[in-house]
């Protein structure tokens, strides 16, 4: 079995929020294209992520949404991802969520993410449908396939905000 590579395609579609700081947490796998260090309204980036000899990539990453108008960040979004090496025998995952500035990029949060309730967050096989969670004015967008090709990140900010 050849080398598995996730594509990850993020976009701001916030006119409000700059997304910054981002973190990364890696269960398997290797990040070959960093995260983009800060997106701002309407701009977009992607980051490449390949699995390891008998896994695939697994992981979690966070950015801080930065709001200029009070020149700080008081959430972030987080996504997980799964994309096994294997696709005969695991399927592909994928969660998004908002959360408290203050929640850490970690195994808590992947593990969170994985296997516990939804609360803060959507989770999903992937099947290229849309998971959405919006938190107040924020709404993440993820649409994952289910090969281990490509994922697609949205970032909105309620218009009226």
């Amino acid at each position: 079995m050849g080398a598995q590579q996730s594509g990850v395609y993020i976009t701001n579609k916030s006119d409000r929020y700059t997304l910054r700081n981002p973190c990364l947490y890696l269960v398997s796998g290797r990040c070959q294209i960093p995260l983009p260090t800060k997106l701002g309204p309407s701009e977009s980036g992607n980051t490449l992520f390949s699995g390891v000899t008998g896994r695939g990539s697994v992981g979690v990453f966070t950015y801080d949404l930065y709001d200029p108008t009070t020149d700080g960040a008081d959430k972030k979004i987080a996504v997980m991802f799964s994309v096994p090496l294997d696709h005969r025998l695991f399927s592909n995952w994928c969660a998004v969520g908002v959360f408290d500035k203050n929640t850490n990029c970690d195994n808590a949060l992947y593990r969170k993410m994985y296997y516990h309730n939804e609360r803060g967050f959507v989770r999903g096989k992937a099947d290229g449908h849309d998971l959405t969670q919006t938190f107040g004015d924020v709404t993440v967008e993820h649409s994952m396939t289910t090969f281990s090709v490509a994922t697609h990140i949205y970032v909105y900010a309620a218009a009226n905000s």
